[in-house]
């Protein structure tokens, strides 16, 4: 099937481990075959695909996360001799962090726009948008090893500036 390539380098650039992004994948396609997950043709093939692999993903994610009981943490229920629970961490940022996030953030946007137009248009498809190589070549008129020298000159001239 045509759509397993670009699965395959979707799960590869999230997971960072080929061998669990091919499991993944293939997992999606048994869960087609099976009956568990059904296309009702509201998108397109491609893109329910990528939907249920990014929720396979995010499966995968909570599983490997170990989920600590606060009570556990704080010897809540544990009798009158239990010890106080620990002061837990905000999970929010700092106002501070907020604010110099932003701030990279539109450096890092204004970067980008300053990019010349060939690389940038390369950049914020293939980059960006996720949009798989061979569409940004067609849309581009560019040959794949094109792309990915201009992608190569993007990244080299952000990092520089």
């Amino acid at each position: 099937m045509a759509e397993r390539a670009s699965l395959v380098r979707f799960a590869r650039r999230r997971l960072l481990d080929p061998s669990l992004a091919e499991d993944l994948v293939h997992d999606v396609f048994e869960a087609v075959v099976c009956g568990r997950a059904r296309f009702d043709g509201r998108a397109s093939l491609r893109t329910w695909l990528t939907a249920v692999l990014k929720h396979k993903i995010v499966d995968l994610v909570r599983a490997r996360q170990g989920h600590e009981s606060l009570d556990a943490r704080s010897g809540w229920g544990a009798g009158a001799d239990a010890e106080p629970a620990p002061e837990l961490e905000c999970p929010q940022p700092q106002p501070d962090e907020v604010a110099a996030q932003r701030q990279r953030l539109a450096r890092t946007l204004a970067r980008i726009e300053a990019l010349p137009e060939t690389l940038r248009l390369a950049f914020e498809r293939r980059v960006l948008a996720d949009e798989d190589s061979a569409d940004v070549c067609r849309e581009l008129g560019i040959s794949e090893n094109n792309l990915f020298v201009r992608l190569h000159r993007a990244r080299a001239q952000l990092l520089a500036a």
